[in-house]
């Protein structure tokens, strides 16, 4: 239990800290930015308890708009992604999955993970911009916000999750 406390706190460190110095410093057409730390709440398993799983997404929000100054809006955002996550995992999941069953790509499978990954991705993206936005104003930008963020950071997790799907297979056996 420590163990896996202490590999979540590194892991949020980590995706806070490229968030901060790398990711939010890209912006494609003035709009679509990669949020990497989506990712943090995407990877709770299937038994994870809800309160944990509220907990940490909070934390990783409220460290994301210290960093950010984004005030109050990743945490919002990634505290309501974090209380859909472990219902929408549920349709994603294969049927009758293991007690701890990993959300990742080699759990989920490729396709499963690819759409749980957009679908987590756009509902993140649709509260954050919203919140930051607080009009409907400029709607257009507001929509070019929402699917251009998805699809960056459904790429970007997709391609971490490529290289961590590697690590963690034993050798020998091969993806395809």
């Amino acid at each position: 239990m420590a163990l896996d406390t202490i590999k979540r706190v590194f892991l949020l460190l980590g995706l806070c800290m490229a968030q901060a110095l790398v990711f939010n410093r890209i912006q494609l057409f003035n709009c679509a930015t990669p949020l990497l730390y989506v990712y943090f709440v995407i990877m709770f398993p299937r038994n994870y308890p809800k309160w944990g799983i509220l907990l940490w997404s909070f934390f990783a929000g409220l460290t994301i708009d210290m960093f950010s100054n984004t005030p109050g809006v990743a945490s919002a955002s990634l505290t309501l992604i974090g209380a859909l996550q472990p219902y929408l995992l549920i349709s994603f999941l294969p049927r009758d999955p293991e007690e701890n069953h990993p959300a990742s790509a080699a759990g989920l499978g490729w396709r499963s993970f690819f759409y749980f990954t957009a679908l987590m991705s756009l509902l993140y993206c649709i509260m954050f911009f919203t919140l930051e936005a607080f009009t409907f104003f400029n709607w257009g930008h507001w929509i070019g916000c929402v699917f251009g963020s998805t699809v960056l950071t459904t790429i970007l997790i997709m391609t971490f999750e490529n290289f961590r799907g590697y690590e963690q297979q034993p050798a020998g056996i091969s993806n395809y």
